[in-house]
């Protein structure tokens, strides 16, 4: 695709992209993976989808899209929720699937920074730091658990985490509270 036509691309608004996917433009998809293949990737590493399998679930997730978008809500400001639902379904199916309980976390908070320089202390008390926490959120029920990588990690609105989720806004309300209780009781009692 020419710059000038993937900068035309890049204006339209997701829910005249998921039309044109409807209607067989697969340009459409690809503008579509263009914005949102990277939180796919990182939103199903956090719901704990191990590394070889990251590219794999965000790909089959870009498929649904293929296959789901006839039923995409048009009204619609965002198509950002809606696949983040498909590929929580998807991780969902997956754990049924093979018969997983839950998928190890990889490295769902490190997002190194480039300015800071750590001391080997510093790198191994992170660590430590990293792992509690990876465990806490490894020991949530998986339906919390997503919810709360949704809200909290991927800054999504409790609004749009209800529409991927498929819930009522309340139960993401619920569920958020639920969880941040459970993670700070996990990791009151570790330290």
């Amino acid at each position: 695709m020419s710059p000038a036509r993937k900068l035309a691309h890049a204006t339209i608004p997701d829910a005249q992209l998921v039309a044109a996917v409807a209607d067989g433009d697969l340009t459409g998809l690809a503008t579509l993976f263009d914005r949102y293949s990277a939180q796919v990737r990182r939103f199903v590493a956090r719901l704990g989808v191990g590394f070889a399998d990251l590219d794999d679930v965000v790909q089959e997730t870009f498929l649904d899209v293929l296959g789901a978008s006839a039923r995409f809500d048009p009204a619609a400001t965002s198509a950002r929720p809606w696949i983040f639902g498909l590929a929580a379904m998807l991780v969902r199916r997956r754990r049924r699937s093979f018969a997983r309980a839950l998928a190890r976390v990889q490295a769902w908070m490190s997002e190194p920074s480039d300015r800071v320089v750590r001391t080997p202390a510093q790198d191994f008390e992170l660590g430590v730091d990293v792992a509690r926490a990876a465990a806490a959120l490894e020991r949530l029920a998986p339906r919390k658990r997503e919810t709360f990588v949704l809200v909290v990690l991927e800054e999504m609105s409790c609004a749009d985490a209800a529409i991927a989720l498929d819930v009522p806004v309340a139960t993401v309300w619920s569920r958020l509270h639920y969880a941040r209780a459970e993670l700070q009781a996990h990791l009151g009692a570790t330290e």
